[in-house]
């Protein structure tokens, strides 16, 4: 039986959770702030992701040097991450090193002091990080993606800022952002593995237990999602696609059918896109849909790389695809065959305490409680071709949907517009 997760709420609002594994040798630990680059104002843009690097470089007792070699020094991992909603800073250590892991956290969670003289040397490394997105055209699609679709909205913009922002960017505006954003309500503290909670909570309270709340938290606005098709030339060997259509919010209670539903039309390798797409007509070597969910909102969304003299012939076959899911109902050995895929993926990573780590984080911060796994299998389970089918016609409008395209695209706009926006042509 699955145990359930341990969760302590700070007298400041922060909370802590834990996933006991007893079979586990090792102890996964994320800070996890509810913040992230949709949080951000135009010229605030950058800044988490800023702050997350600026986190591991220097604290009022260690260097990024000492931060980076005591780490090392009991074999341990760190990193961290920004989205559009979360940011969280990790590591991992054999238990043995538990208390030593959290001291480091928490240090540098509290205590940094966003040196200038590291701010400056940070610029350009960020800016390099720009730069490969950029110069990898499989991730700079989509990006381009999400501009086109949510528009001026924070979510259309990338969490990685802009060249402008990041030169504008001192100790004083990093410091003032994060006191102001960073407060206690908005902040989990997780950890899965070899952990006793009652342990981490009197190891983490008296440095967390010190922050104080602050006012002052933008409010989030809801996109509406817009439709364009947008070509974006450059010298490339493939053309880099990207379509996207509306998809549902992280809470919302089809989210489960839209899983199955992502996994039929392009989520693995026996999918419809990859087996039409790439295995039948060898049409790309990479093919495949994705959810993008947020707290309010989502996209779904579907990539092809393709030889741009077939782009205009892939982009009506994805099309038509998503077309038949929407005009019949999907055929019950193929449900069944997504739902085990779908049960599988989730039970091999509940096995990783890193996984875990993440699941009980995500659960505390979206629903306010841990969601047994075996919740979710019978979620899944339930799901029915009707249920998929009429989520299907309620997403995928394709006078609501985006094309964009990145690449020597040999076609006029109007003709990947009369592909899109008027079936049959």
């Amino acid at each position: 039986m699955e145990k359930p997760v341990g969760k302590t709420t700070l007298k400041n609002g922060i909370r802590i959770v834990t996933k006991n594994m007893p079979y586990a040798r090792s102890v996964s630990m994320g800070v996890w702030v509810n913040v992230g680059a949709r949080d951000e104002s135009a010229l605030e843009s950058g800044l988490s992701h800023f702050i997350e690097h600026m986190i591991f470089k220097g604290t009022q007792k260690r260097s990024a040097f000492q931060i980076a070699k005591e780490f090392d020094a009991i074999g341990g991992n760190t990193n961290a991450f920004t989205t559009m909603e979360n940011t969280c800073y990790y590591a991992r250590v054999i238990d043995s090193h538990t208390e030593t892991m959290v001291d480091i956290l928490s240090d540098i969670f509290v205590n940094s002091v966003f040196d200038p003289g590291e701010i400056d040397k940070e610029r350009p490394v960020i800016l390099q990080e720009i730069g490969m997105v950029e110069d990898s055209p499989d991730e700079y699609v989509h990006m381009l993606s999400g501009r086109n679709f949510w528009g001026k909205n924070p979510l259309g913009r990338s969490i990685l800022g802009t060249p402008e922002n990041l030169a504008r960017f001192d100790a004083k505006t990093i410091k003032n952002f994060f006191h102001r954003l960073y407060q206690p309500d908005r902040i989990i503290i997780s950890a899965a593995g070899s952990i006793d909670h009652s342990r981490l909570v009197e190891l983490v309270e008296p440095v967390f237990g010190t922050i104080a709340s602050q006012d002052g938290f933008p409010q989030r606005q809801t996109p509406p999602g817009c439709s364009v098709v947008d070509l974006n030339h450059r010298n490339l060997e493939q053309l880099h696609i990207c379509l996207s259509a509306r998809g549902l919010s992280i809470t919302d209670p089809r989210r489960y059918a839209c899983s199955l539903l992502n996994t039929i039309l392009g989520g693995n390798m026996s999918s419809r896109l990859f087996q039409e797409v790439r295995e039948r007509r060898g049409l790309a070597y990479s093919v495949y849909s994705f959810i993008s969910s947020h707290v309010d909102t989502g996209m779904f969304g579907f990539y092809m790389g393709v030889d741009p003299r077939r782009a205009q012939e892939t982009t009506r076959l994805v099309l038509e695809e998503i077309d038949k899911i929407k005009n019949e109902p999907v055929e019950s050995s193929e449900l069944s065959g997504a739902m085990e895929y779908t049960k599988g993926s989730l039970l091999l990573a509940s096995e990783s305490a890193d996984n875990q780590m993440v699941r009980s984080a995500q659960n505390e911060i979206h629903f306010g409680d841990d969601i047994a796994l075996q919740t979710i299998i019978e979620k899944v389970e339930a799901v029915t071709a009707d249920e998929i089918q009429d989520l299907a016609n309620e997403l995928f409008n394709r006078k609501q949907m985006t094309l964009t395209l990145l690449g020597p695209v040999d076609a006029d706009k109007k003709e990947f517009e009369k592909i899109l926006y008027e079936p049959g042509i």
